[in-house]
């Protein structure tokens, strides 16, 4: 039997709404003594709902209205349900006797009429279509009682995958959380160094300015006043405070997020962009400058590396 469901009141207090796309269900059923079969439904990470149904012939009408159940109930992922019937046989007796003695008497007249030897073999007639009238009826009848238990089974059985997917979807927002902290860690770093960083850049800036302009031909010294309007500038051009601001920015939204739960991968996908887009501008406005620029290069380069470990997690996010 599929895995209850847990109760809104255990997912409220011990789980977090953020759903993984991998999970697993399957039910077994003894239909009427005639019938037994096994349903299954298995996902993995997809861009979209991807469903895949593997089902006996003659269950047309079942797969139509499957399909529509699990669309109603599932947003994302690979998803493949498969049914196994397992059919009993019964000696039921009951056959067509007209049908059967159309068979013998056109089979003896051929032979009759082109002078062959030989008899008709029961074994083959019998498996004639609607030469076994009783089976037939059984399994029209079987096949209604199972569509009717599949589809009773069938929302229980999407609960139970439910649940093992909020559960791995529990254990991946806790490692994405971490891996906030971390991310979070490292801006608070880079902001602390920030001042001193920019400071020493201002500084090997003027100098090399006043050695690349040195003095006019008339012994005139350099405008300083104007050099240090030009280093300002410069500076300004170099001030990673932004890239700061917005790194906490969608750091925080991240976490809102995952909070909200519902269909986060692609939202928290496009934010890893953003973030990864502020830790490429931070280290290209702080190459160059040693002693602490060096440490927030490395800071730079964890950030992405923490930011391609929340990609991977997250693909498998509904």
């Amino acid at each position: 039997m599929p895995t209850p469901p847990i109760s809104p009141k255990v997912a409220a207090a011990g789980s977090s709404p953020v759903s993984s796309m991998t999970g697993f269900a399957r039910v077994a059923v003894e239909l009427n003594g005639r019938v037994n079969y096994s349903l299954t439904i298995k996902s993995v990470n997809h861009r979209f709902l991807d469903l895949h149904l593997r089902l006996p012939l003659g269950l047309d009408a079942l797969e139509m209205e499957l399909r529509r159940v699990l669309k109603e109930q599932l947003l994302r992922g690979h998803i493949e349900l498969t049914l196994i019937v397992d059919r009993i046989a019964h000696q039921q007796g009951g056959y067509n006797r007209e049908l059967v003695a159309g068979y013998v008497e056109a089979f003896q007249a051929a032979a009759q009429e082109f002078e062959l030897q030989g008899q008709p073999d029961l074994n083959v007639i019998l498996r004639m279509p609607g030469v076994m009238q009783a089976e037939s009826r059984s399994n029209d009848e079987d096949n209604v009682a199972l569509t009717a238990s599949v589809l009773e089974e069938v929302l229980p059985l999407i609960a139970s995958l439910k649940t093992m997917r909020l559960r791995e979807g529990s254990a991946l927002a806790a490692i994405l959380h971490a891996t906030l902290d971390r991310l979070s860690e490292a801006v608070k770093r880079v902001s602390e160094l920030r001042p001193e960083v920019e400071l020493r850049y201002q500084q090997r800036l003027a100098e090399r300015l006043e050695a690349a302009v040195g003095t006019d031909g008339n012994g005139a010294g350099v405008n300083r006043q104007r050099l240090l309007e030009e280093v300002a500038l410069l500076v300004e051009r170099s001030d990673i405070s932004e890239e700061i601001a917005r790194m906490e920015t969608h750091i925080q939204h991240f976490r809102d997020v995952l909070e909200a739960g519902g269909e986060t991968g692609k939202k928290l996908d496009f934010l890893l962009q953003e973030m990864n887009r502020e830790a490429n501008t931070l280290l290209s406005k702080t190459a160059g400058i040693a002693g602490k620029g060096t440490v927030i290069t490395e800071l730079g380069l964890a950030m992405k590396a923490e930011i391609e470990k929340a990609r991977e997690q997250i693909q498998n996010l509904e």
